[in-house]
């Protein structure tokens, strides 16, 4: 019987000031990714203007795993701004990316990587909204209230079909992302939702399916500040002619 070929596939993962989870997080996805993937994979870190010990924890383990790969910004280039910057160099067949939080696992990401690969779809993107998620810890009310007003924000601009926009897990194929990475003009926040409309935009197929999400309380995203600036960015974005 003959072997299975996997595909080459790269995980995106931008971080800023993640020295207290970045080892445990990155030590999980490479093991992971050796036992199934072999070495036919990459993991690109982006040090998004870390002011911690997050690169020197990087850098010890780079040393020992030629499959995870760094770039280093010293000052902050955004969330979105990282991860765009982390596709430019990516090289697989099939490029995605995921928080530094691990909300979401990497038996989870995988998922969206069997799905894709066995789709005619451009992309797949994991939702916490749709039925078969699991979301063992649950979430503030203040967190679910601020969720449910910016999903019908971001559905009555932009008329996207998703239930979860900013889910941390999106996979696409490498052509879709190559198409997309010069469309897109948000470094921030917004960048999931302008990568998704311009997606829609384009005739991509994006997929949503349910995938297992753990919350964390150590996120890096403020909602009065961030969350005015990112509302405040699509909304220009959307206006512009």
């Amino acid at each position: 019987m003959q072997q299975e070929i996997k595909p080459f596939v790269s995980v995106v993962i931008p971080a800023y000031n993640e020295e207290k989870r970045i080892k445990r997080v990155l030590e999980n996805y490479i093991g992971f990714m050796n036992s199934v993937y072999g070495q036919i994979y990459e993991i690109i870190v982006v040090c998004n203007g870390c002011t911690d010990d997050t690169l020197k924890i990087v850098e010890e383990i780079r040393n020992k795993s030629p499959q995870l790969n760094l770039l280093v910004f010293k000052n902050k280039v955004g969330k979105g701004g990282a991860i765009i910057e982390g596709f430019k160099v990516a090289k697989g067949t099939f490029s995605g990316f995921v928080d530094a939080d691990e909300s979401v696992s990497p038996p989870e990401f995988d998922k969206l990587l069997s799905v894709l690969k066995n789709s005619h779809a451009d992309g797949v993107i994991g939702s916490r909204k749709i039925e078969g998620a699991i979301i063992p810890i649950n979430q503030s009310f203040k967190r679910l209230v601020a969720s449910k007003i910016f999903n019908l924000f971001v559905r009555t601009l932009f008329s996207l079909p998703f239930k979860d926009t900013q889910c941390s897990a999106k996979l696409f194929k490498k052509y879709a992302i190559d198409k997309l990475l010069s469309k897109i003009t948000l470094r921030g926040y917004g960048f999931d939702v302008e990568l998704l409309w311009k997606a829609k935009k384009y005739n991509f197929q994006i997929e949503e399916i349910p995938i297992k999400w753990m919350h964390s309380d150590e996120g890096k995203f403020y909602y009065l500040k961030d969350g005015f600036a990112m509302g405040r960015d699509l909304l220009k974005l959307r206006l512009k002619r």
